[in-house]
This record gives C-alpha cells, sequence and structure tokens, in this order.
C-alpha cells in the first residue's frame, strides 16, 4: 500500500472516509480538503446498477451545467463556407473544413469539442480512428452533429457537457472547480444527477444509483448519501 503524503493524512482527518454525507456536506468537505495549488476541477463518480453490455442499458446523456464548468472549452466547428460566419460569432475558435480534416489527419487534435454538420459527417466518419479514442467524434445525441452550429457553440461554451457510463457501470463528470461558490457546486451536481435519474433504462433491474462520489483533481473521494441527491 502506497504510504499518504501529508497533505493526504491532513485530508483524512477532516473527514470520515467511511462515512455518507450530504451533497451540501460534501461540496463543503472537497473544497476543504483540497490543498492543490492550482485551481482542481471538481468531479462526480455515479456508479450505477446497469450491465452497459447491453445496449437496451447504456446510460449516456447531455446536461448544462447553470454555473458551467470553469474551463475554458476550445472549440472546432467544421462546416461549409455559408456557416461559418454563424460559428465565429458564436465563438468557436476553430473554424474551417478540408484544412482542419486535414491537419486531424496528420495528428491535429488540440480542441476539447468538435461540432460539425450532418452534410459534412461523412468527411468527419473517416476520422473516427483518431478522434474516437479522444472522445471527440461528433454525435447528433450530444448534440455536436447539427445545422444550428451557433447554438451548439453557444451551448457548449455555456457549460453544456455530455457523458456516458463506462464499462465498469460508472458515469465520470466535472462539475465544476475548487474555486466555485459551495451553492454552484451543489447546483451543478443536482442538474447533472437529475438527468442521470431521468435517464433510467426500463430494462435496469434492482437499485439504479448505487453510489455517489464527489472529489477534486488532488482531494481523496467524498461518499454522498444517494437518499440526499434523489
Amino acid at each position: 500500500m502506497a504510504k499518504l503524503t501529508k497533505n493526504q493524512k491532513l485530508a483524512l482527518a477532516k473527514y470520515d472516509k467511511d462515512a455518507t454525507y450530504t451533497l451540501a456536506d460534501a461540496a463543503r468537505i472537497v473544497k476543504d480538503i483540497t490543498t492543490s495549488k492550482f485551481d482542481a476541477s471538481v468531479d462526480i463518480d455515479v456508479r450505477l446498477g446497469v450491465d452497459p453490455r447491453k445496449a437496451n442499458q447504456m446510460v449516456r446523456g447531455i446536461v448544462t451545467l447553470p454555473h458551467g464548468t470553469g474551463k475554458t472549452i476550445s472549440v472546432l466547428v467544421l462546416c461549409t463556407p455559408e456557416k461559418e460566419e454563424e460559428a465565429k460569432a458564436a465563438g468557436a475558435d476553430y473554424v474551417g473544413l478540408d484544412e482542419y480534416i486535414q491537419k486531424i489527419k496528420e495528428g491535429w487534435t488540440d480542441v476539447d469539442v468538435i461540432i460539425t454538420m450532418p452534410s459534412i459527417m461523412p468527411k468527419v466518419g473517416a476520422l473516427g480512428r483518431i478522434l474516437g479514442p479522444r472522445g471527440l467524434m461528433p454525435n447528433p445525441k450530444t448534440g455536436t452533429v447539427t445545422m444550428d452550429v451557433g447554438k451548439a457553440v453557444q451551448e457548449v461554451k455555456a457549460g453544456k457537457i455530455d457523458f456516458k457510463v463506462d464499462k465498469f457501470g460508472i458515469i465520470h463528470a466535472g462539475i465544476g472547480k475548487v474555486s466555485f461558490e459551495q451553492d454552484q457546486l451543489i447546483e451543478n451536481a443536482r442538474e447533472l444527477l437529475a438527468t442521470i435519474v431521468k435517464l433510467k433504462p426500463s430494462s435496469a433491474k434492482g437499485t439504479y444509483v448505487k453510489s455517489v462520489f464527489m472529489s477534486s483533481t488532488m482531494s481523496p473521494g467524498v461518499r454522498i448519501d444517494e437518499k440526499s441527491v434523489k
């Protein structure tokens, strides 16, 4: 077992790692036990009672966090010339088509989100081996394949995120920064958790939300009482 650092020992002394807390208390504790010199991200991990191997139990969705993520999101819009001004006016960082497709083929993926149009997807689909593993492939289900590219850019910049249950049945999502006010973290977490609850597959049996943890980039996890978020 790895030896605990001084900061880890101090953090664990401030709360009971085996106890469960309300969402409000968890947000307060995570802010209190984070000692990193940078503005750490705050994450929520939700273990679900689903089998992701079954298509009818896959949980995936999008949510716009009321207070954003606290991150500067870099957006590339792959579109036809008549949509370029709309994308730029909405705040897209990169706008174009063939030149960026070529750059991606050469290994450039220095963006957080890629938005495109339905008519462009055949070209983008050819980039699947590059974009897929990096989570950058546009998808109609997440609103990143659309004719309304301006609105899509604005939503992403405002704090819209997409999430997906992994092969272990866990959803990992960032809900803000340690510098956020406690109430901002609570409201962002509630919005995410409420969306996850709404997406419960009808085929999922037994307990749906098995556990919920909140943590920061450098902190231990704080378990949240599932009843406090329903």
